[in-house]
């Protein structure tokens, strides 16, 4: 983060987007970045708006944290089943039972969303 914003690619790496797409949603006016030093920066306050407005929620889950992505892998065994989903640059891996998972219809290339609900986040500083 610059001391009067956050830099174009660190918002692209934020938004899952590109720089090139950024800069487009500029110049159609979808995007608001300032000029610091020669760089393209965003107000902290604007990512955050970007990120609400690209979270789905229906309002009928209270979770907020939702990874689009396609199914890489998924192991099952008698009763359980391990899912790994390509998210963007994550990979995101889901334990559940085989019987959610064969419901659901969960093969490699399945488009699905992880949807993550947890008491405890870590955040580390990159």
């Amino acid at each position: 983060m610059s001391e009067n914003g956050i830099r174009i690619g660190a918002v692209a790496q934020a938004l899952g987007v590109s720089v090139d797409t950024l800069r487009r949603w500029e110049r159609d006016g979808k995007v608001a970045f300032e000029r610091v030093g020669g760089e393209r920066v965003m107000a902290p306050e604007e990512l955050a708006r970007l990120l609400r407005e690209r979270t789905p929620t229906d309002g009928r889950s209270s979770a907020r944290n939702r990874f689009t992505g396609v199914v890489v892998d998924i192991k099952r065994d008698g009763v359980m089943a391990q899912v790994d989903l390509a998210c963007g640059p994550y990979r995101v891996v889901s334990l559940m039972s085989r019987e959610a998972a064969d419901d659901l219809g969960l093969e490699p290339g399945s488009v699905a969303t992880a949807v993550v609900k947890a008491t405890t986040v870590v955040v580390e500083r990159a």
